[in-house]
């Protein structure tokens, strides 16, 4: 096999590879079996710059085959590290000409960077240990190489005692060996105790009920049981009744006989009654259950009466299962197992996708020792694809989009438009951003604005990371203003019983617009408070930051690549060696570079001139097409929200979308597109699914609804629908930053309207769906993971590297959450309670 290089010579024998140098995180490309290189970027480097020394014109080609030892030995006679970089000969060398570090190799050139030691990487060493082992041979050789005092003084204290590093270095070998000892066994614990109880399954009986007969059966307790599930399988609905006693339901009676052990009073029959209203659209079926105390060990009786406006027969499936447990171990257990997934989350441990698995884990064995394990056709069944099917099918139109240099163009207009000026350009993101979500999903709005946003940032020389989390929480306010911006709402106003009680898309919208738009308001000087102190821009010059952040670009690109190959092996080595020669040209323009923060550029026009001649639209067919499929699948999702005749979810929508563009676009290396997808991300929502619906069988969720109705009882009754509506604010805004809000909107509905339709409480049932919007949505500000567009910005700013942290997001999102939700909290009180508007 035969490649040619620059200067039209031919390279006989072994497979080669040629090194060019790329600032976007794409990752290998073309991974062929005789040609292996790195796809250019959005501008990538020109190949006509040159290396010095004779070596113009010309890229350096390190051969693969049984040749690549020899090449990678060929300057083992350079003993140090910096006689290595400092050298002008004619050896083998990489060409740094990248469009990160465009600015200042423009005037000076590009410098060649040589390949280094081979004793840095080998063949058995993981890129963990060798970008770990690089320092710490950087810093002997340069002591050895004798460098001066003051090149040298930020290192000099760690250098005069090797002993301290020796002792930090068994130290964090001690505790990653802890951390992954301590996971193992508990992953191990888990895993036996679910393999130890079988599924039980359940064992569903058909019943025919009339209003003429009752059906009753006697159940035989077990000796460790300590609740007993009922299961209802039919046309069921949730909610109680518009009008009190005029639709259909069924009383369902438990009837157990009470502990025994007293003397001085007699054995008492203990009933339980549970009301279950039918649907009356007979085609829709749905499952409910609920759960008993089992107060003896004695004969347990259920008996099913109905209450029908006809003769006909209704068709019920019903089923039972003993459960070990009471409802507070429960959920002790559930709370226990949030916690460590959120003390995992927080303090880094672990990836927040395996946290997530972790947590699944735990409570999957949780069911497993009370009785009610899942079978794996359950758990699949909890995972929410429609959701999934929605970011996969985005990612992949994104990823295609990304192609056209279309963000890069937005960007420099974004700059335009700001004239120069960053919080007038933040500001005007995050009110696009929070109008956007208001009619598209949240999760659509930030995978099509966060790459705007980091090209923007790396445009201005701005830190990426505090203008992403910015946005993201104007996103999940802009989401609460319409019936269709967030989940909560969609859920509350698809719920029929609501409908009957004048809750529809018209009047929620009203009422949560006026709210938003007040949260809006009081938001935008608190997010100006909160970053007074902070330093948008990077501290230091955009030289520097470019060049760590395509050190980290290159350490991806080279922990993705799986040496399963002869030819991938020596791609990756020769991409560690290239990450090691940046790392050195890294510490020397630390020292060459003094710290200095930026200011706002007033030269805005002239850089405004620069940009649109550097960032222009790639591929205008390419971005036409895009635009026609995006275009098309946003006004399917406003179609979806209005028109009932459509018949397409949102993941429907958004995967024909992404097959549409796919043909259009004729793409034929599939693997390129895939790459740029969030499966961590992905995998990371399902884990999450799972793990909300594993706590939600652990009566979390349901504990929580039911301990608010009771604070709510305990309240009088002149000041009921006041602490109703702040506990129904903050409860579920504590609770939405903690679990996923679906869940839990989807449980606390029913809560509510049972709790106003008891005649003791005597409440209006909309203020309460409400004040749970407004927590529900403006709670997923809290955490991290409190809502689906955080974790998706998240991920997409980590695949680009600038990935941030929970407790980053926490510092900005907690705050901004308390503030919004005491906005919309005075709201409400002031139009339902001063006001009167119910």
């Amino acid at each position: 096999m035969h490649l040619e290089g620059r200067d039209g010579r031919r390279y006989p024998g072994t497979p080669a590879v040629e090194l060019l140098q790329t600032s976007v995180p794409t990752g290998l490309a073309e991974l062929a079996a005789g040609k292996h290189r790195l796809p250019r970027g959005a501008g990538g480097a020109d190949p006509s710059h040159s290396c010095p020394s004779g070596a113009a014109g010309q890229s350096s080609w390190a051969p693969a085959g049984q040749e690549f030892a020899s090449f990678l030995t060929k300057g083992r006679s350079h003993s140090s590290l910096p006689q290595m970089s400092s050298s002008r000969s004619k050896d083998s060398c990489f060409t740094e000409n990248t469009p990160l570090l465009r600015n200042s190799l423009q005037e000076k050139g590009s410098r060649c960077i040589p390949v280094y030691h081979p004793e840095f990487i080998t063949a058995e060493e993981s890129w963990e240990d060798s970008s770990a082992d690089w320092e710490r041979r950087y810093l002997l050789s340069r002591e050895v190489s004798g460098l001066s005092a003051s090149a040298s003084s930020e290192k000099g204290d760690l250098l005069d005692s090797p002993h301290i590093r020796l002792r930090l270095s068994k130290l964090r070998r001690c505790v990653q060996w802890l951390k992954v000892t301590g996971l193992f066994v508990f992953v191990v614990l888990c895993s036996i105790l679910f393999s130890l109880y079988p599924d039980q399954g359940k064992l569903w009986q058909l019943l025919a009920l009339s209003p003429l007969e009752n059906y009753s059966v006697n159940l035989s307790s077990h000796v460790d049981s300590t609740l007993l599930q009922v299961d209802l399988a039919g046309a069921l609905v949730a909610s109680g009744p518009s009008r009190p006693g005029r639709e259909e339901h069924i009383v369902v009676e438990l009837t157990q006989a009470d502990a025994l052990g007293s003397r001085w009073r007699r054995p008492q029959q203990v009933t339980h009654n549970w009301t279950v209203y039918l649907n009356p659209r007979r085609s829709e079926h749905s499952v409910m259950s609920r759960t008993f105390e089992v107060l003896t060990r004695e004969t347990v009786s259920i008996s099913i009466r109905a209450s029908l406006q006809q003769t006909q027969a209704v068709p019920l499936l019903m089923a039972h299962q003993y459960l070990r447990g009471s409802v507070e171990a429960q959920v002790t257990i559930a709370t226990a197992i949030l916690a460590g997934v959120y003390a995992l989350i927080i303090f880094e441990i672990v990836h927040r996708t395996l946290a997530a698995m972790l947590g699944s884990l735990a409570a999957l064995a949780a069911l497993a020792v009370i009785g009610d394990r899942p079978s794996l056709t359950h758990v699949v069944e909890w995972i929410d694809f429609e959701t999934l099917a929605l970011l996969f099918g985005m990612m992949i139109l994104v990823a295609i989009f990304s192609e056209t240099g279309f963000f890069d163009y937005c960007a420099v207009k974004a700059y335009r438009l700001s004239r120069g000026r960053v919080w007038a350009m933040i500001i005007m993101l995050c009110l696009i951003a929070a109008v956007l979500s208001a009619f598209l999903d949240n999760v659509t709005t930030m995978l099509l604005f966060t790459p705007v946003t980091i090209r923007l940032c790396e445009v201005l020389n701005l830190d990426p990371r505090q203008v992403l989390i910015a946005e993201v929480i104007f996103t999940n306010i802009g989401g609460a203003a319409t019936a269709i911006g967030d989940p909560p709402n969609v859920i509350i106003v698809s719920n029929q019983e609501l409908r009957k009680m004048g809750l529809d898309f018209a009047g929620f919208t009203a009422h949560m617009f006026i709210g938003i738009c007040l949260v809006l308001l009081v938001c935008f000087p608190l997010l100006r408070l909160l970053y007074w102190n902070r330093k948008l821009y990077n501290k230091e010059p955009s030289e520097i930051v470019e060049l760590k952040h395509e050190i980290h670009v290159w350490r991806l690109t080279a922990q993705r690549i799986s040496p399963a190959s002869r030819e991938e092996t020596a791609v990756r080595r020769l991409l560690l060696g290239k990450v090691l020669a940046l790392e050195h040209l890294l510490a020397q323009r630390l020292h060459t570079f003094h710290r200095q923060i930026s200011q706002e550029d007033k030269n805005w026009e002239t850089n405004i001139q620069e940009l649109q001649k550097k960032h222009r639209i790639s591929d205008g067919i390419l971005l036409a097409k895009c635009l026609t499929v995006l275009g098309f699948a946003i006004f399917m999702f406003f179609l979806n929200s209005f028109v009932p005749g459509i018949h397409l979810d949102l993941g429907w929508i958004a995967i024909l979308g992404a097959i549409w563009l796919l043909i259009l676009a004729d793409i034929h290396d599939f693997e390129i597109i895939l790459h740029r997808v969030e499966w961590a991300t992905l995998l990371f929502f399902a884990a999450l699914f799972v793990l909300m619906e594993a706590l939600a069988h652990l009566h979390l969720i349901e504990y929580v609804g039911e301990q608010t109705a009771l604070l709510i009882k305990m309240v009088p009754e002149e000041q009921r629908l006041t602490a109703a509506i702040v506990l129904v604010v903050w409860v579920s805004a504590l609770a939405s930053s903690l679990i996923d809000n679906i869940p839990f909107t989807a449980t606390m509905i029913p809560v509510l309207l049972n709790l106003s339709h008891d005649p003791e409480v005597g409440l209006p049932a909309p203020p309460l769906m409400y004040a749970l919007a407004f927590g529900a949505c403006l709670g997923g500000n809290g955490t991290l993971i409190g809502a689906s567009a955080n974790v998706v910005c998240a991920g997409i700013a980590e695949q680009h590297g600038y990935g941030f942290s929970f407790m980053e997001f926490f510092r900005l999102g907690f705050p901004m959450m308390v503030v919004s939700c005491t906005v919309g909290m005075c709201y409400l009180l002031v139009a339902h309670v001063v006001v009167g508007w119910n």
